[in-house]
């Protein structure tokens, strides 16, 4: 997918989980991103916020190559995770979702149990390799489940079918399920736009659970959850990043004017 520059001239930093150089994205003909620079450090929360169609989703998929899955999709530019270019020729699409999971704006569990949830993406991985005893499952139940605050409420329904759950249960659920494989970075895309307040604070207080354990990134329309959950910020406008800074640096005194004309409900 990515043209030959992808790799070239562009050492990654250790201080950050994720790094885009000069990344630029077609869809066809339309260029949806410009020479995006974007650096997400290590075990933070970094908010995306910006109009709807100026390219929030597009870096996020871009970040664990789901946008290959649309076959007229160009790039050029670099991205790097955790200090790997993830278009490199010697680079595995198995190994770069293992490594960054992504949370969808609707919740999306499997039709079968919370238990065979949680423990999908382990057993796929990991029984290939080796005999994995139900003891070992278990703890990795548990613990996964224990991180999204969800242990509580579920474990005297673990074999109960998972689409049962509330919302806000389904979302912590399919983060859950992405914890047993042992990620690094967690991408989530609007993970709140399908709660009701008292759903999204619960999600909002399991994020912050989270950090530090994970780098996460994400994308959000919520002027307010951006600024209660996250340390850094990002404002994206037409493709391109505008300001990206510490969040209440950027909201009590953005530098750009497009950005303070966005945060103040003036177009958007």
């Amino acid at each position: 997918m990515a043209d030959g520059e992808s790799s070239v001239g562009y050492p990654s930093t250790g201080a950050f989980a994720i790094e885009t150089r000069g990344l630029n994205l077609w869809y066809g003909d339309f260029q949806a991103l410009f020479d995006v620079d974007l650096g997400v450090k290590k075990g933070i929360i970094t908010s995306m916020i910006g109009p709807s169609g100026c390219g929030k989703t597009t870096v996020l998929r871009t970040c664990n190559r789901i946008i290959e899955r649309l076959g007229y999709v160009r790039t050029t530019g670099s991205v790097y995770v955790l200090g790997h270019d993830i278009f490199g020729d010697d680079v595995e699409i198995v190994q770069v979702r293992k490594q960054v999971g992504m949370v969808f704006q609707r919740p999306n569990p499997l039709p079968i149990s919370v238990r065979d949830n949680v423990l999908f993406g382990f057993r796929l991985h990991e029984a290939r390799l080796r005999k994995v005893a139900r003891a070992e499952e278990d703890e990795v139940l548990e613990s996964a489940l224990r991180q999204v605050l969800l242990w509580d409420a579920v474990k005297d329904r673990l074999d109960r079918p998972a689409t049962g759950l509330s919302l806000e249960e389904q979302q912590k659920l399919c983060i859950a399920r992405l914890l047993p494989v042992k990620p690094e970075v967690l991408l989530m895309d609007e993970p709140c736009s399908a709660l009701d307040p008292a759903g999204t604070e619960a999600v909002e207080e399991m994020i912050w659970q989270l950090r530090g354990d994970y780098t996460i990134l994400i994308v959000t329309h919520n002027m307010a959850q951006a600024r209660r959950a996250s340390d850094e910020c990002v404002f994206m406008l037409l493709g391109r990043i505008v300001e990206h800074g510490r969040t209440e640096e950027l909201f009590l005194a953005p530098e750009h004017t497009e950005t303070a004309d966005y945060i103040e409900g003036r177009y958007g």
